[in-house]
């Protein structure tokens, strides 16, 4: 264990001395969210409000520009309940209630702060935007008939629902591992995901906390699946139900699987919450968001990373980045 500890202690200090020696200057945290995400929120409205004085200039009234701010809200207020129920309940069940009891072991000895927590949750407000924004763009698909939704009967009971429902995660799975992967390039790292791992142990409140380039590419996700997948709106639902679930997961800084789960081929393609901890703090590996098929496929996985798993899922409290510190 002791090996796995200094082996990652290098790496995580080599790759995030830069940000961490930023943090430690504590700047404030208004000045880069409006340098960062001021200007695509400011963009995104004034492009509607384009729109909207070009339909009452021509006269046309289009149905869809009229409801366009109405669906925005609606899709907006349901992502923020979504988000605060998920990492808010995260947060209070295991940073508040479960820490004082000593049963779980986090995956790093030191707890993210609170000024890294009022950064997550900034950011990720602001990444409701961007979906509520894409949310309109579904609409308008909708309404155009270029994307692809059914309604009425209970979808439940059909065999076509659940393959949806598994389709969509696929899908999803293989959409984020490259777009991730493209994400770490050097240009696109440095100015747009950068901003994400700025947690180097994220918190529940982390799991939307993006710059809005990587928020809209995340989304976009939806409506390039309703091209040639037809879904039901409980498709939608119970992918985001999975989705907001694992992402908060995957940020919790505590591991929920048991110590065998790495060791058993009927696990092991799972993620699992050290996998993407790991990833924040070494950065150049554990790419995956559900599954750690394209990792294994594609040797992007931490070569220390069931080690890792084994060390947490022990109880050992050691933790490399709090050495690196």
């Amino acid at each position: 264990m002791d090996v796995v500890a200094n082996k990652l202690n290098v790496e995580s200090q080599a790759i995030a001395e830069e940000d961490l020696v930023r943090e430690k200057r504590r700047k404030p945290i208004l000045r880069p969210f409006l340098k960062t995400v001021a200007p695509w929120l400011g963009g995104l409205f004034l492009l509607a409000a384009a729109i909207t004085i070009v339909d009452w200039a021509l006269g046309w009234h289009l149905q869809v520009v009229a409801r366009a701010p109405t669906v925005f809200a609606a899709v907006y207020v349901t992502n923020l309940i979504r988000y605060l129920v998920a990492a808010g309940g995260a947060f209070l069940l295991f940073y508040v209630l479960l820490r004082r009891t000593g049963w779980l072991t986090p995956i790093q000895k030191k707890l993210a702060e609170t000024p890294d927590m009022r950064r997550e949750i900034f950011y990720s407000i602001a990444s409701l935007a961007i979906f509520a924004g894409v949310g309109v763009l579904v609409y308008l698909g909708k309404v155009a008939g270029i994307l692809q939704f059914y309604y009425g009967g209970n979808p439940l009971g059909q065999f076509y629902f659940w393959f949806s429902v598994v389709a969509m995660i696929l899908f999803h799975d293989a959409w984020f591992y490259w777009t991730h992967r493209l994400l770490h390039t050097k240009v696109l790292y440095s100015k747009v995901h950068r901003i994400h791992h700025l947690s180097h142990n994220p918190t529940p409140w982390a799991a939307f906390a993006f710059h809005p380039v990587e928020a809209f590419v995340q989304a976009i996700v939806l409506p390039i699946a309703a091209i040639f997948l037809p879904m039901h709106p409980l498709t939608v639902v119970f992918w985001m139900l999975y989705m907001t679930g694992m992402n908060v997961f995957g940020h919790l800084g505590f591991e929920l699987f048991p110590s065998w789960f790495l060791r058993s081929r009927f696990s092991n393609w799972h993620n699992t919450g050290v996998h993407h901890n790991m990833h924040h703090r070494c950065v150049s590996s554990n790419y995956g968001l559900y599954f750690n098929l394209w990792d294994q496929w594609l040797g992007t996985n931490h070569p220390d990373y069931q080690a890792e798993f084994e060390r947490v899922t022990a109880g050992c409290a050691e933790s490399a980045i709090e050495e690196a510190d």
